[in-house]
């Protein structure tokens, strides 16, 4: 029976809360057995074991918010205890690391801290300090064969740093986590992007919480530029998506970049997952009102990953049919533009919980976002249905009085009941406000207000200005006149 093996997780210091919830679904999507022994997880270094090597290179394989995992040889929470454990771990087990030590194999050693600064000079202390360690090869600090490193961590808060570190841990560098896919498909690159299109690491990481594996069909019913669909293909899922919105899913939209006057004729959707290597990976992107059922009632999703509308950048809207006491003057070569009205926030996330229900395999999940005011949040806003599970909540701020919650549902059991009214299956409270109504006009002050005062501000400082004999610029008319230079 193989035994579990410990070692060290460094997180990236962003987007901690959504920490637990992308390892969870990690080691539920490859079925890892493992043992997590830190409990406070705002650290930005966990302890856990995994069964084998195998598994630990399975999670660092797909993990975003992972930096680098470590195979530990030491941990302590003091310096005597420190050298006492690392130099029993290498006594006792030279004979497994010999091939570490061999002289032709080239190391360097790092020495990383959290919340202390180190000079260079403290840091080669830190690492003579264990000359006792039977180290025989060369140094080589740009392609080493083997990277040791040794951490310590001093709290989490920088005003109330510790005398002495909380941890100190020695370990050898396994393998790195993929954060080098937040560059690879950054916005900055991309081909086609658009007012809402989502960041690449949170893509990423909703494409993990909803446990994306090769050759899984995803659906984004809110596509847009299809942010989430790049990041659902590049973990090897077949992508389909759906908007209400004919121009942005033509890329025929108006160009989002200020640098760009008008949209180029090959943007779109595509060619973002041809950018990136994965066209192979695109099913079809089709116009579609949400509202409106439209797929048939057999085919079925492994995961919905989405966005919804907040109807703050982008309209929250559906198709209306509108009874007319007018005769019909309409010829069958006409274009026809539907109505639209608005589709309340309470309606869609009711409407999308309803259509995941009956889409998803069995097991299968949703990925959403749900915005809201943060003075106005409580659980029961969150909407549940009987046929899904609700697994995780996890808040990203977004302006010092707004954020949003990433849900993760899972489906537990088969929709047994096509006709089931949505009222009777999905759970919702009242919202207290439309979210756009309560974006906009609940501040303390309207949006005129404080354009009025801003206004009278400006003149205030133009008549004092002009007091002390100084001439006032006008700052407006040089910034129109920058934005005019770059178009001409």
């Amino acid at each position: 029976m193989t035994s579990y093996r410990k070692y060290i997780l460094w997180f990236a210091q962003e987007h901690v809360d959504f920490r637990v919830q992308e390892f969870d679904s990690l080691v539920k999507m490859f079925g890892l057995q493992v043992r997590r022994l830190t409990e406070q997880t705002l650290k930005p270094f966990w302890l856990v074991e995994f069964r084998d090597k195998e598994a630990a290179l399975k999670y660092a394989s797909r993990s975003v918010l992972l930096r680098a995992i470590f195979e530990l040889y030491a941990h302590a929470n003091n310096l005597t205890e420190f050298h006492e454990t690392l130099r029993n771990h290498v006594d006792t087990n030279r004979h497994a690391l010999a091939g570490y030590f061999r002289p032709d194999t080239s190391f360097k050693i790092v020495v990383e801290t959290y919340n202390k600064h180190f000079s260079q000079r403290e840091k080669v202390a830190k690492i003579e300090s264990m000359d006792y360690l039977p180290i025989e090869g060369t140094v080589n600090l740009k392609n080493p064969q083997v990277e040791w490193w040794y951490i310590e961590f001093w709290g989490l808060d920088p005003t109330d740093v510790p005398p002495e570190p909380k941890d100190i841990l020695f370990g050898r560098l396994l393998a790195s986590g993929q954060r080098h896919l937040i560059k690879d498909l950054s916005l900055k690159q991309r081909k086609f992007i658009g007012n809402t299109s989502m960041d690449a690491q949170l893509s990423l990481l909703m494409a993990n919480q909803a446990m994306v594996r090769e050759g899984d069909l995803v659906f984004d019913p809110f596509v847009g530029t299809g942010s989430l669909l790049v990041s659902a293909a590049k973990w090897g899922g077949y992508v389909l998506g759906a908007d209400i919105d004919y121009m942005m899913v033509h890329a025929r939209c108006r160009p989002s970049r200020i640098t760009q006057k008008v949209r180029e004729k090959d943007e779109s959707i595509r060619a973002n997952l041809k950018q990136y290597g994965c066209a192979d990976r695109y099913v079809d992107v089709v116009v579609a009102d949400f509202s409106n059922r439209l797929w048939h009632p057999r085919i079925s999703f492994d995961s919905i990953i989405t966005d919804p509308p907040y109807g703050i950048r982008e309209a929250t809207e559906k198709v209306e049919t509108k009874n007319s006491s007018k005769d019909n003057s309409r010829r069958e070569d006409m274009v026809h533009y539907p109505s639209t009205s608005h589709y309340s926030l309470q309606s869609l996330y009711g409407d999308l919980l309803e259509f995941a229900a009956r889409h998803l395999r069995l097991g299968g999940r949703l990925v959403c976002w749900l915005p809201f005011h943060r003075e106005d949040y409580d659980p029961k806003m969150v909407p549940h249905h009987q046929y899904l599970n609700l697994l995780a909540n996890s808040e990203q701020p977004l302006t010092g009085n707004t954020a949003r919650r990433l849900l993760t549902y899972e489906k537990c059991s088969e929709y047994s009941s096509p006709d089931r009214s949505l009222a009777s299956a999905t759970q919702m409270s009242t919202l207290p406000q439309d979210f756009r109504d309560r974006y906009f006009n609940n501040d303390l002050e309207s949006r005129k207000d404080r354009r009025m005062r801003k206004a009278e501000q400006r003149e205030q400082g133009r008549v004092e200005m002009e007091a002390r004999g100084k001439i006032p610029s006008n700052g407006r008319s040089k910034k129109c006149s920058l934005n005019k230079a770059r178009f001409n």
